[in-house]
């Protein structure tokens, strides 16, 4: 449904339920009063390592205002532990899921406590509530109640003190999330008005940042007083009197720009008339467009597990364009965001695997201007992203994973951006060095030397294949064959690494050497133990051809047959590194780690083998031990939606095995019926016949009943297609090859 911003902000609270009702009576088979909003518990990934945080934000937004913890550590990423007893306050930007620490932005702290130099609160836990576009919470030692709600680009907080009369607030400008203690503040500047203060801050911690910003109360400021500056301080600590008179209910407002002042204050301006609780009510209703997209049939906890994971899939990407289109870009330059704004927080090696895929089934909308911000960032440093946070390139991780989510756009029909200048933007990406890439030492030896590289050289040889298999792929859409042919062939540089002796991908030297001493299960990390690996093992990484050129891989393990018995060797090859999840290694079945995306399309692999049920198996232990509906219900970083998005697309049973082809391998879902409608795209059901039982698993599939499709499906013929049914069956007895299980038409894989 569509409603205009002015007319919603004239709603009373009765209105807005009934406006929410009219949503949900747009879901097939749901009561009026059972919204899909209800399901999400924003709780759910923020103890442990999960990372995820609980404050409000709209999809893909610009602020995220929420409660911290702690301003420095791994544990603290997003700023906030379940179990932590203490809240420093509340900050304005955040990133869900990541494994490094970021943002936390223009810190607000309520108190009733006065001239003091601690703000720093106890909280009751029993007050604590977070749902999408709402967050609350009780500050014992301050005496006042928290509230929080969101617009795209303004940050909401209500604060109701224990009594009337004088209160403070602290404004932290030196807060900052941070990977070690330290000063992360380069230098500020800010002003003050009756009502209002504002400014601008430059910071570097994973990247170098400005954030211009303004925070507007509805009571006069009375004044103003200067903490005691820490060592190392670089920008102040303010504490702003109010004298709220008979009242104890104060309001604030806070809206931040890449660029100025100025882009801030009509950031704010935008939404001028929109009072708290129609923001809340806005902020709820985008979400319930989001989620009546997907409905599925599910107990009421696998249901909130699993509206719960596509609420933080849809988190990230964030817009941080303002309402005037200006952003600032990874050079400094200041920029005119394309049509639909400008993006960041791209954390693409994580999300080009599952939740990229995802967003073109279900946010199709977005997909154009997430491309087109890619070919914007592109334009300025000469290679496409790789891992932005406020526009901002942090270099994190390896490969150039915008690679495949662009040649994924283009082979699922995206046609808003121009395909010449993305296949010129992917071939000097793959052709220039930068950081991480050297393409002049990996065409001398057509693969990375161990001995040449300071470490991560067999991952970064199979990423570098992933990123030339997509650029070979759009060549050859645009009919540009030499440039297909070329990159093409060198996405087979994996089979340089490939070890007949061990069987695994292994690191070699500049002299053709195998690495020696070599042991396959010892994972390895850049910033924690420097080796061949990418917070993975050679048993782990050894997988990553599939991801596109599955039957090359499978032509290296012997066939079909082969490729499955190393799969199961696999998933029952003990290490003694397990659970060590400074290396990646959570989550943990055999060699695999669920809880780090090197691996996630394992169990997928096993679709093209003589034992596909065994994925199946699999893919179902992951979803019922991995992810719950407790505070530490992901297991692992989610990493800006990608852990998520992995369970959205089992739970339906389909995942994109090769991320840049533009097709889904068919599994056995976890439900026994979802519905797709997306607005304007894709409209399809999803069946298991007979209904899906507790140890059924994917014996074939038909599409709209009549053509039987062969292990994987088109995006396209998806969505031209109004029900794929998938039939289940009995596990077979071990060993039992099934050459029937699936049609002989329609293969795409």
């Amino acid at each position: 449904m569509t409603l205009s911003r002015r007319a919603f902000c004239a709603t009373s609270t009765a209105a807005l339920a009934t406006l929410a009702g009219a949503v949900s009576a747009q879901i097939p088979g749901r009561d009026r009063r059972d919204r899909l909003t209800d399901y999400v518990n924003p709780f759910i990934g923020t103890e442990g390592t999960g990372h995820c945080f609980p404050g409000p934000s709209m999809p893909f937004g610009m602020v995220q205002p929420g409660p911290d913890n702690a301003d420095s550590g791994w544990d603290y990423t997003s700023g906030y532990q379940y179990s932590a007893p203490n809240i420093l306050g509340f900050s304005q930007t955040h990133i869900s899921g990541a494994g490094l620490p970021e943002m936390g932005d223009i810190l607000l702290q309520p108190t009733c406590r006065l001239d003091g130099e601690v703000f720093a609160s106890r909280y009751d836990k029993t007050t604590e509530t977070a749902a999408p576009g709402y967050y609350a919470v009780q500050l014992v030692d301050n005496g006042v109640r928290v509230e929080l709600t969101a617009t795209t680009r303004v940050a909401y907080h209500r604060y109701t003190f224990a009594r009337a009369g004088r209160i403070e607030v602290l404004v932290d400008l030196q807060h900052r999330l941070q990977f070690v203690s330290g000063q992360p503040v380069l230098s500020c500047t800010f002003e003050s008005s009756s009502d209002s203060l504002f400014g601008q801050v430059k910071s570097r911690n994973w990247a170098e940042r400005d954030v211009a910003f303004i925070v507007r109360f509805n009571h006069p400021i009375s004044d103003i007083r200067y903490l005691v500056p820490r060592p190392n301080d670089a920008a102040p600590r303010l504490a702003l009197s109010f004298d709220l008179g008979a009242g104890s209910v104060l309001e604030a407002r806070a809206a931040v720009s890449t660029v100025d002042v100025d882009g801030a204050k009509r950031n704010l301006a935008a939404d001028e008339p929109v009072s708290f609780d129609a923001a809340r009510g806005l902020c709820n209703l985008a979400w319930e467009d989001i989620l009546q997209r997907i409905t599925i049939d599910s107990d009421k906890d696998k249901t909130s597990i699993f509206y719960t994971a596509l609420y933080h899939a849809c988190l990230h990407p964030s817009v941080i364009s303002d309402v005037d289109g200006r952003y600032r870009g990874p050079t400094g330059k200041i920029g005119i965001a394309p049509k639909g704004g400008y993006f960041s927080t791209f954390s693409l090696w994580d999300i080009f695997r599952a939740a990229h895929p995802l967003f073109t089934l279900l946010v199709p909308e977005r997909i154009e201007p997430f491309i087109a911000s890619m070919l914007a960032h592109h334009a300025e440093m000469g290679y496409l992203p790789i891992w932005t946070v406020w526009g901002q390139e942090t270099n994190c991780m390896i490969g150039n994973p915008a690679l495949p989510i662009i040649a994924d756009a283009m082979a699922k029909g995206f046609t808003g951006f121009d395909p010449a200048q993305a296949l010129a933007a992917m071939v000097e990406t793959s052709t220039r060095d930068h950081i991480h890439s050297d393409w002049s030492l990996y065409d001398r030896y057509g693969y990375y030397p161990y001995d040449k590289v300071d470490n991560e050289a067999v991952s970064r040889t199979l990423e570098a294949c992933i990123g030339d298999d997509a650029v070979a792929r759009v060549a050859r859409s645009l009919d540009q064959h030499e440039i297909a042919a070329r990159f093409s062939a060198r996405s087979k540089a994996y089979k340089q690494l490939f070890d007949p002796q061990s069987r695994l991908m292994r690191g070699k030297d500049s002299q053709g050497q195998w690495r020696t001493p070599f042991d396959p299960l010892k994972a390895t990390s850049p910033l924690n133990n420097p080796g061949d690996y990418t917070e993975a093992n050679a048993w782990q990484y050894s997988l990553t051809p599939a991801m596109h050129d599955p039957h090359g891989l499978i032509e290296l393990y012997d066939g079909p047959r082969g490729m499955g018995e190393m799969l199961d060797t696999f998933f029952s090859l003990t290490s003694s590194q397990a659970n060590e999840k400074f290396l990646g290694q959570e989550a943990i079945i055999g060699q695999y780690a669920h809880g780090n995306e090197p691996g996630h399309h394992a169990a997928w692999l096993y679709a093209l083998t003589d034992r596909p049920w065994r994925g199946q198996q699999i893919t179902r232990q992951i979803c019922t031990s991995f992810y719950n509906s407790t505070p530490s219900g992901i297991i692992g970083n989610d990493d800006c939606g990608q852990m998520s998005a992995w369970y959205v697309l089992a739970t339906l049973g389909l995942y994109p095995l090769e991320p840049a082809a533009g097709t889904y391998v068919i599994g056995a879902p976890q439900t026994s019926q979802a519905s797709i409608r997306v607005p304007g795209a894709a409209q399809f059901d999803i069946v298991s016949r007979p209904p899906r039982q507790k140890d059924s698993y994917a014996v074939g599939a038909s599409v709209n009943s009549g053509d039987r499709v062969h292990k994987a499906i088109s995006h396209l013929d998806l969505l031209n297609s109004r029900t794929l049914s998938i039939v289940t069956g009995v596990i077979p007895p071990s060993g039992l090859a099934r050459d029937d299980m699936f049609g002989k038409s329609q293969s795409v894989i």
